[in-house]
């Protein structure tokens, strides 16, 4: 299974990441924080499994620079989760920073490279 070769797939392969990696953290925090059953660890370990499989998925020549890139996606589906999942609307503060952090993931992601940099 190689890398996908289509740059437009990079951008929804970090969004199915980060539900896998927000999904299996939080089946530790639901074990953790909220008292759930420690059944709770099985899916939360297949999750994190899947989202770290994702992440190998993305045609980018170096690892840190796809999880740098992937940083910005992430912020944006926690505060998601915190909306439609825990209830609690995002305040402004939230948005403001998702934005810059979107900005910059997206500055790293679609930046022009030289080379194989």
């Amino acid at each position: 299974m190689g890398l996908t070769k289509e740059p437009m797939l990079t951008v929804p392969i970090y969004v199915g990441a980060a539900i896998f990696e927000i999904a299996g953290c939080f089946a530790f925090w639901a074990w953790l924080r909220l008292e759930h059953s420690a059944w709770w660890l099985l899916p939360g370990m297949a999750s994190l499994a899947l989202f770290a499989l994702l992440l190998t998925r993305v045609d980018i020549a170096f690892a840190g620079r796809a999880y740098a890139a992937y940083g910005g996606i992430y912020i944006i589906s926690s505060l998601i989760w915190l909306w439609l999942v825990e209830r609690k609307m995002p305040d402004r503060w939230d948005m403001l920073g998702a934005a810059l952090c979107l900005i910059g993931a997206g500055i790293i992601l679609f930046g022009p490279r030289t080379g194989a940099s």
